[in-house]
């Protein structure tokens, strides 16, 4: 799997905003990608030193409307934490205020 594949797209929220002053950093990924595929990623694409990773998995929710039927969809979600002595990530550097 490229790292490409494995990063689909970084979390924009109050909350992971507030975890990048912890050298945390949040990010949608494909499902199947486990956390020692997250970290080369990370590595690779952003060229950081990474200390660990976190991961949650998401089920969609049941939604309805009327007769209607469905779910929201289901991803997973990683946290990954920077070593001390590692730069930051400069997408999200111009994000924090």
């Amino acid at each position: 799997m490229d790292a490409r594949d494995v990063i689909l797209r970084p979390v924009i929220s109050e909350k992971s905003m507030n975890l990048m002053n912890e050298r945390k950093y949040t990010f949608i990924v494909n499902k199947n990608a486990n956390k020692i595929q997250i970290k080369q990623a990370v590595e690779e694409l952003f060229g950081v030193d990474v200390e660990k990773v976190y991961t949650m998995n998401y089920i969609g929710k049941l939604k309805r409307v009327g007769r209607n039927v469905g779910r929201t969809s289901s991803y997973k979600k990683a946290i990954v934490k920077l070593k001390p002595n590692s730069k930051g990530i400069e997408f999200f550097e111009g994000l924090q205020a």
